[in-house]
């Protein structure tokens, strides 16, 4: 099988020193197994995302060398699509609408970020029909019951990566404390959640190694529960180690000194880009 990866930014601010890391080490490593490195634009959001950001993002890979496979995704287009792959969930009853908090749910939509846990649900509207969805519910999946669908042999991943290299276990009773409940998509915005949308394009392009920082390694284990339950493949996952500022923290769009652009504008090469990442 052919190796296949992919880079997936957000359009939601300028590429930072961690990005391209991210970017620089898919690629490279695809490019060495003589496999294909595709780009996505994991552009869902629509109102942080922007066309300008995605056109400083192309721009940038551009610029440190780096060529995909085929053309660009952008996940905005595919929507509806998305949601509709939910209704075989929707028929085994693993899938409820849900009117709490509107900010709550669109937190849990997003990408996730380092430090910053599942917000375990507590229920409160488990148990309600389909046929009671209101114009601004989203939809969250039970996970209890879910999870009895899914033999526990087949609740396992691989992972390559440095710091949690070896095969692993998912354990339910963690499942259930550590993510609960999760929000898949909202009613009203057309948005769905991170890890559906990541979980269909990776298997609907042939991903055979999803190349991420290490912080989206606690979110591995709902994403290969969306897969067994989609019957999705499940990729070989390898979470790198975060490129960080001075104080240890992880880069963030925020910081706009540690952008790309900016390295540029003062006359930086590809080559020190590669150096200041440690490749």
């Amino acid at each position: 099988m052919m190796f296949r990866t992919r880079f997936a930014p957000s359009p939601t601010g300028p590429l930072h020193l961690g990005h391209a890391y991210s970017a620089i080490l898919a690629h490279d490593m695809a490019r060495t197994a003589g496999g294909q490195f595709l780009l996505r634009m994991e552009d869902t959001d629509l109102e942080r995302c922007r066309p300008e950001w995605e056109a400083q993002i192309i721009d940038d890979l551009t610029w440190l060398g780096l060529a995909w496979d085929g053309p660009i995704h952008r996940q905005a287009g595919h929507i509806a699509a998305y949601n509709a792959r939910l209704s075989p969930l929707i028929t085994q009853g693993l899938i409820y609408p849900c009117s709490c908090t509107r900010s709550d749910i669109r937190a849990a939509l997003a990408a996730p970020q380092e430090g910053v846990a599942f917000n375990v649900y507590p229920g409160t509207c488990r148990g309600r029909p389909m046929n009671s969805r209101l114009p601004g519910d989203a939809l969250r999946l039970d996970l209890a019951a879910a999870l009895q669908q899914i033999p526990a042999h087949d609740l396992t991943f691989t992972e390559t990566g440095p710091t949690h290299a070896g095969q692993h276990q998912i354990d339910t009773a963690t499942a259930l404390a550590q993510i609960g409940d999760v929000v898949l998509s909202r009613k009203g915005e057309d948005i769905v959640a991170y890890f559906l949308a990541s979980a269909l394009d990776d298997a609907d392009h042939g991903i055979t190694h999803v190349i991420r920082g290490d912080d989206l390694f606690e979110f591995t284990p709902i994403q290969v529960i969306l897969q067994r339950l989609l019957g999705l493949p499940t990729p070989t996952y390898h979470h790198h180690r975060l490129i960080r500022d001075d104080q240890g923290k992880r880069l963030a769009k925020r910081d706009d000194a540690r952008a790309i652009a900016k390295y540029r504008a003062e006359g930086a090469t590809p080559h020190d880009i590669r150096r200041m990442v440690g490749l």
